[in-house]
């Protein structure tokens, strides 16, 4: 306990620690997507197929609720789905304690949303992963294309936000314990993005942009 509320330990994990987990965010990330186009590249019949029309069509149905027939057709998954993913963005991006962090670090600030709206989007984001957790158990469609890195996944979305939320009430731990753990679980995070499935925020674009340009080679639609 005492090695988790040190200062030491916050000024590490707020110093060096930062600078590593964004530099592998950073550069993992560009280092996955040049190879994966890379990839495309030796494939002769990818870029040539890609049709920008085909693309926005694609992109537009899948990012808004219910306009492709695969979300009209599961509308909790849908509304759960795009309820997560929107606050997993969103509230660390707009959240005023971070904001704060950031101009004390950089003198860099922007706009934010009311700290009791960012509390309940940090709630859904905790209830959503409780729910999605409870799918991979339960729902056999699911729980059979489930693997032990599938958990591994959904904790490192929760953590962060879980004692996110704990920290900023003071509750379980002294709070200075649990703001450590939520800057540590958070930079967990953000170095597993580029090296695991969590990387679909950039991949999805191109699987998109590839299917919706396939599918219309043969005048039908992929949503």
């Amino acid at each position: 306990m005492e090695f988790l509320t040190s200062t030491a330990l916050y000024n590490i994990l707020r110093g060096p620690l930062v600078w590593v987990a964004f530099l592998v965010f950073i550069g993992g990330s560009i280092y996955r997507i040049y190879t994966l186009l890379g990839m495309a590249k030796k494939e002769k019949v990818i870029f040539p197929f890609i049709s920008l029309k085909a693309t926005l069509k694609s992109l537009f149905h899948w990012l808004i609720p219910f306009a492709s027939r695969n979300w009209r057709l599961r509308p909790v998954i849908t509304v759960v789905t795009f309820l997560f993913h929107i606050c997993l963005v969103f509230t660390p991006i707009f959240l005023l304690a971070h904001n704060q962090l950031w101009y004390e670090s950089w003198g860099i600030t922007w706009w934010t949303l009311p700290e009791s709206i960012t509390d309940i989007m940090t709630l859904i984001v905790i209830f959503t992963c409780i729910f999605f957790f409870f799918r991979r158990i339960s729902a056999p469609e699911v729980k059979f294309v489930t693997f032990a890195s599938d958990y591994i996944l959904l904790s490192i979305s929760f953590l962060p936000f879980f004692t996110g939320f704990l920290a900023y009430h003071q509750w379980v731990l002294p709070h200075e314990a649990m703001v450590n753990l939520h800057i540590l679980f958070g930079e967990l995070m953000l170095i597993a993005i580029p090296f695991t499935r969590l990387g679909h925020m950039f991949y999805f674009f191109l699987t998109r942009s590839w299917m919706g340009s396939n599918f219309a080679l043969w005048h039908t639609r992929d949503w």
